[in-house]
């Protein structure tokens, strides 16, 4: 069957990202130019610092730039998807590259969407951790049991054996805790500025959702999986109301890759920075006996070597 597009989340950003692109492809290093933020997205890509770049209000437009640019690059040489699905804003660049919205808009929205989430989370004391090695019902059952005033969820059902829980800082170490008893191999605190995909995200929500309002979203040309639900996105979709909830709702990733698969797609292009997602689809072929082909694009040379065919 025909190529997914596979579109990374926030984490897998890098110092650099991007820099070789920039130099070598014209329409690439047009498109970083042609972005009015504020913030000097070409600098902060390529040199950095490291802590700015980590930080959701910078990492979500820097990511959106690099896939908008790659994806870009992808179309010009031939090379289109027939599906397409991201992590969290990288559902953004799914949607993108099913015509939703234009490459600048594109950027423009994740650019806004990380700073309401940014400013959702000030003041909280939140942490997410990765619980590997545990079946997700069981990591269900452990934030419901949960008897303590602070709350935690679950986040994110990346792949078959690791599962992302969020919440109050005190929660998380306990459900943790209950976890490791429970036969967890590992509980890996994760990087993040804030409870993402949590109900302290309503707020931004809500901004998000008066954004989406004033641009003008058309419906998917190809197949693109919502996080929210599991399932591909179906004619008629709410997409403003369906992205607003993405960023308050857990992130159902391994149901999106088990739809792609079940219709039967086992060619598959990550578009990095980073093989995060491509990571999460191995796993999830592997427990469903599914034989895929994943390549990403990280570098230029990637890009070259599937242009190349």
């Amino acid at each position: 069957m025909g190529t997914v597009f596979l579109y990374a989340g926030q984490g897998s950003q890098r110092v650099g990202m991007g820099k070789d692109f920039y130099d070598g492809y014209e329409t690439y290093r047009n498109f970083i130019d042609s972005l009015t933020l504020d913030f000097d997205i070409k600098e902060l890509m390529h040199e950095g610092p490291e802590d700015k770049l980590s930080l959701t209000e910078y990492t979500q437009p820097c990511m959106a730039a690099f896939a908008a640019g790659v994806t870009a690059l992808l179309k010009e040489n031939g090379v289109t998807p027939d599906a397409a699905c991201g992590l969290s804003l990288g559902e953004y660049g799914a949607l993108h590259a099913a015509g939703v919205f234009d490459a600048k808009t594109f950027v423009d929205l994740v650019a806004y969407r990380g700073k309401v989430m940014a400013d959702a989370a000030k003041g909280l004391e939140c942490s997410m951790s990765a619980i590997l090695g545990t079946d997700s019902q069981t990591i269900e059952e452990a934030c419901r049991a949960y008897e303590g005033d602070d709350y935690v969820t679950v986040a994110n059902y990346n792949c078959p054996g690791q599962t992302v829980i969020c919440g109050d800082e005190s929660a998380v170490a306990a459900v943790e805790e209950v976890l490791k008893e429970k036969g967890a191999k590992r509980c890996v605190r994760l990087k993040v500025s804030g409870p993402f995909h949590t109900k302290y995200m309503a707020p931004a929500a809500d901004l998000l959702g008066e954004r989406l309002a004033e641009i003008s979203l058309k419906a998917p040309s190809i197949p693109v999986s919502a996080n929210v639900t599991g399932d591909f996105y179906q004619d008629g979709d709410d997409i403003r109301g369906i992205l607003m909830r993405q960023i308050q709702s857990s992130v159902r990733l391994e149901d999106d890759l088990k739809k792609l698969l079940e219709a039967g797609y086992t060619d598959f292009i990550e578009i990095g920075p980073g093989n995060t997602m491509s990571g999460f689809l191995k796993k999830t072929a592997r427990a469903a006996g599914a034989k895929v082909t994943i390549r990403g694009i990280d570098k230029a040379e990637d890009l070259e070597k599937i242009i190349a065919g």
